[in-house]
């Protein structure tokens, strides 16, 4: 926060400062982290009082609350879980370690926790980050929702809360809101009510956690559509949640359960987690897309395209990631010294010329990087009935099951690192569209392979089918229908449809009441083409339609275009998220200081 911004700030005396906080999860709490690690540099003022505002336990927010079922696991290894921070974040502020979720809970690495012990983790690093505040820094927990913030550019801001008649004054707000629940799109609507109108069920994107199922019956057929972490859950909860259960690879069904269709845009669930460790040199990353490229492309006039400009560069890196662990662990699958490899990928000018080269130094179509095949398996794949479809795709699950798990592919690891690194470079530059984070999370972030054991079991038991790629589905003759191109001539019917996938986190949409208002305020808040609240990417403050920064409000998450993969993160992979609380708590921390200043003066 420069001293010209703050110069049009008024500084009002005698009064504490304070900042409010909308969001008490572990987005929240990572910020508070930074509050505490920075507050010794930055912060001699007479006090302060930090008002967090969650109708959820702080720390663990809505989303890894406690009162959910303990069958829903956590996507990483608990050793892959840290609410700290270490030398690979690129931040101003000191390094704050702690432990990982199984050094703190005593558990085994490669175990998957489940839901309830991640929020008791996030409980207690909540805790530590109070309890790191300076004297004089005071939280309190107000457990309502906000309604909306009101307040001038200069002045102190009001937060209305829900069932309070008096605002919370705050001179700095930062909204940590985490995912939101949205209104259903025009598609959405037109479902819905076709719906009520036939006495069908239709459950739309929601946090499976939070959704009713009572509606889905036993032994009736329910149309899924999508195959990612949100099937996952419905998954688990419609059989072993209703009493079925597993004897080795064998479903024994309880009875209660229905029988799920499911298909998606891709056909295909999201890949299994890794089930092997590192071991020997990582790659050098980033290699072709780091600061210097990120910075060309903001500095260019008249912006850039992600498929044109980003997306070649990304590819580049991904493919360096992949090839630097091919040839310098299994050399013997490589024609050619990574020397001379490494230098001819430097010099090729586009994907042809890299894809020639592979052709030419990797004899083994296995150890080749083909990011469009990985994104598409079934593009051009037909088959000739609705059985052999399935026997088809339970090939396919065990095929990436076998592979994730085996260390001599490990140059799959390697375009894991490769998508981390690249991770960290895109949310500088801003919205990029929806299409990049869909594919992150089916290469970086599918299942445990447990799961995906289950989910071949429950196949072969007649609970789980498969309907194909690029599926559709339409409301007609009072059912719902849906088809795929992967099986032509084959439709399915049921009287129940699922949406298996998050709300899109729009502004416009959200039915979260504070940021509406804001949203349709007069002087309103800025978004993206997809709908993202636009942000300053240096320090998180919320920019209105002008483009202009607001000196007291702040924004972190997924609603925003400086969105990153998660509140946590694996150790030692610099933590985006990290890098983005510390900017903000330091941004937090300087106004603050200045304002304290100004008021005692």
């Amino acid at each position: 926060m420069s001293s010209d911004t703050l110069a049009k700030v008024t500084a009002v005396p005698g009064t504490r400062p304070s900042l409010v906080i909308v969001g008490a999860g572990p987005r929240g709490t990572g910020l508070i982290q930074r509050i505490a690690a920075n507050a010794p540099e930055l912060y001699a003022g007479s006090g302060l009082d930090i008002h967090l505002v969650d109708p959820h336990p702080p720390g663990a927010g809505r989303i890894w609350r406690a009162a959910q079922s303990p069958l829903l696991w956590m996507n990483s290894h608990a050793e892959d879980v840290t609410m700290f921070t270490d030398e690979t974040v690129a931040m101003e502020g000191p390094v704050g370690e702690g432990p990982t979720l199984h050094e703190w809970a005593g558990i085994d690495a490669d175990v998957f926790a489940d839901r309830p012990l991640q929020g008791s983790y996030l409980r207690w690093v909540h805790e530590q980050a109070v309890a790191a505040l300076p004297d004089g820094v005071t939280v309190h927990h107000h457990p309502r929702r906000a309604l909306r913030v009101s307040g001038s550019r200069e002045g102190r801001q009001q937060v209305w809360l829900e069932g309070r008649p008096r605002p919370l004054l705050a001179d700095l707000v930062v909204l940590a809101l985490g995912h939101l629940d949205a209104e259903l799109d025009e598609r959405q609507s037109e479902l819905a009510s076709y719906a009520a109108a036939h006495g069908l069920v239709h459950l739309p994107p929601d946090f499976t956690a939070d959704s009713d199922l009572s509606s889905l019956r036993a032994g009736e057929p329910v149309l899924v559509r999508g195959f990612g972490l949100a099937f996952v859950d419905l998954m688990v909860l419609l059989t072993e949640g209703r009493g079925g259960r597993y004897e080795g690879d064998t479903y024994v069904p309880s009875g209660r359960e229905p029988v799920l269709y499911v298909g998606s845009r891709r056909g295909v669930p999201y890949h299994s987690k890794i089930g092997y460790d590192w071991s020997g040199e990582r790659p050098p990353l980033p290699r072709f897309f780091g600061p210097v490229e990120v910075a060309e492309l903001l500095a260019r006039p008249d912006g850039f395209d992600f498929r044109r400009d980003v997306w070649p560069l990304v590819e580049k890196e991904l493919g360096f990631a992949h090839y630097h662990r091919l040839f310098t662990v299994h050399p013997e699958r490589t024609a050619m010294s990574w020397s001379d490899f490494e230098e001819r990928y430097a010099a090729a000018a586009d994907l042809a010329e890299r894809e020639a080269l592979v052709a030419s130094a990797v004899p083994a179509g296995a150890d080749r990087l083909d990011l469009a095949a990985l994104d598409h398996p079934l593009d051009g794949v037909r088959y000739g009935s609705f059985e052999e479809f399935q026997e088809g795709l339970r090939g396919y699950v065990e095929q990436d099951l076998s592979r994730r798990h085996d260390p001599e592919y490990s140059p799959d690891l390697a375009v894991f690192l490769g998508l981390l690194s690249v991770y960290g470079q895109l949310i500088r530059l801003g919205d990029i569209g929806p299409w990049w984070h869909g594919f992150f999370s089916y290469l970086a972030s599918g299942p445990p392979g447990p799961r995906l054991r289950q989910l071949l079991a429950l196949s072969r038991a007649g609970v789980v089918n498969f309907l194909g790629a690029d599926m559709t589905v339409t409301a007609e003759d009072g059912v719902f229908r849906a088809t795929s191109a992967t099986v032509p001539n084959s439709s399915v019917e049921a009287r129940a449809l699922v949406e298996a996938r998050l709300p899109e986190p729009t502004v416009g949409r959200a039915r979260d009441a504070l940021l509406r208002e804001l949203y349709e305020d007069g002087d309103g808040v800025a978004e993206t083409p997809e709908g993202l609240l636009r942000v300053d990417p240096g320090d998180g403050r919320i920019l209105d339609r002008a483009g202009r920064p607001h000196p007291r409000r702040f924004a972190l998450g997924p609603f925003t275009d400086a969105r990153t993969s998660g509140a946590f993160t694996r150790p030692r992979t610099g933590g985006p998220a990290f890098r983005q609380n510390d900017a903000t708590a330091r941004a937090a921390l300087q106004f603050l200081a200045e304002l304290s200043a100004r008021a005692a003066a």
